[in-house]
């Protein structure tokens, strides 16, 4: 029983390589245009200018930050994204504002909201390209083209947050990725989510107008002093002279209060990590990084061998039913029913 068993299997993978035998000159002739006919389309898509090409050199651009995490506690994210507004935004986009949220995720997020897409859009006049013209939803469109060539993206070993782009025009990719990481920067202090960064620009900002306060009343002192030296000495004139050094005074120990602050915060930033910090902008590629032509070759190659063989298995089974009296007879009888 297992000999006959044998000797079928033995006879039916005979008949498989006969058929192949029989039609090997089909299915070289296939898979050699399939071959041919690949190459001829990656010399053309070559030659063809990148806006017109149907298959155009890829160039991608790249840019690295490192968000720091470890400042990241549940109560300061959720304070952050519940004053932006964007709370129902993110829980929608699986971004919790409990405890356990990172500041990590928070950014992904952002590269995939709306306000990101569409201050890309806007700021490059993307919906001016003539494929908009007649969209029906040109906005939502143009958002899909930025999603479909803007990835973001976090390794989870190194921690390092990565935003790349990928465009025909290796420029316009590093300008959009550029644009990209400064809004992402300028949203985050938005939020408040740095606060010794926040911290800094108060005490500027207080330092500033304490200044400007000193001038002023330096400028009423020296106005009171050519008064009296005119001979125009009254008691008002003391009294009034009197108060304005006295604010004088305590001005100028803002001043230093505030400058003593300043100088503190930024020996303490300097040994704190920021939380978003970019550590590689991005370039111009050089090198193209799609599509690869070669793979593209192998593929078409083997599907086109993959065809033939069906074809000649497939020939070679229509051939048997026409040399079959019996198969024959019964689709003439489907025929005439």
């Amino acid at each position: 029983m297992e000999n006959i068993e044998q000797k079928e299997d033995e006879i039916s993978l005979i008949d498989l390589f006969a058929v192949l035998l029989k039609y090997k000159w089909l299915i070289a002739g296939i898979t050699a245009a399939g071959m041919f006919l690949a190459v001829v389309i990656s010399i053309i898509s070559l030659k063809m200018k990148p806006e017109k090409s149907f298959l155009p050199n890829q160039y991608t651009s790249s840019a690295h930050m490192i968000i720091n995490d470890s400042k990241s506690s549940g109560g300061s994210l959720a304070s952050a994204i519940a004053s932006s507004g964007l709370g129902s935004l993110a829980g929608l986009a699986g971004i919790s504002s409990s405890a356990g949220s990172t500041y990590s995720s928070l950014a992904l997020y952002l590269t995939s909201s709306n306000p990101f897409l569409d201050a890309i859009v806007d700021n490059f006049h993307v919906l001016d390209k003539p494929e908009f013209a007649k969209s029906k939803f040109p906005r939502s469109d143009s958002r899909d083209l930025i999603k479909k060539n803007l990835t973001a993206n976090i390794d989870k070993d190194s921690g390092v947050f990565t935003i790349s782009y990928k465009d025909i025009d290796p420029v316009f990719a590093r300008d959009v990725v550029n644009f990209a990481v400064n809004w992402l920067s300028d949203r985050f202090d938005e939020l408040g989510v740095d606060q010794n960064k926040i911290q800094k620009l108060n005490l500027e900002k207080n330092m500033e107008l304490s200044f400007k306060e000193i001038q002023r009343l330096q400028n009423q002192t020296g106005n009171v002093a050519s008064s009296v030296s005119n001979g125009n000495y009254i008691p008002s004139i003391a009294l009034a002279t009197t108060k304005i050094q006295m604010e004088l005074n305590a001005q100028q120990e803002v001043y230093k209060q505030l400058k003593t602050q300043y100088e503190l915060l930024r020996v303490q930033m300097q040994s704190e990590s920021p939380v978003f910090q970019i550590i590689e902008r991005p370039e111009i590629a050089d090198k193209k990084s799609g599509p690869s032509r070669g793979k593209l070759c192998i593929i078409i190659t083997f599907a086109s061998f993959f065809i033939s063989v069906f074809l000649a298995f497939l020939l070679n089974a229509l051939q048997n039913i026409k040399n079959d009296p019996e198969a024959m007879g019964k689709l003439r009888a489907v025929k005439k029913n």
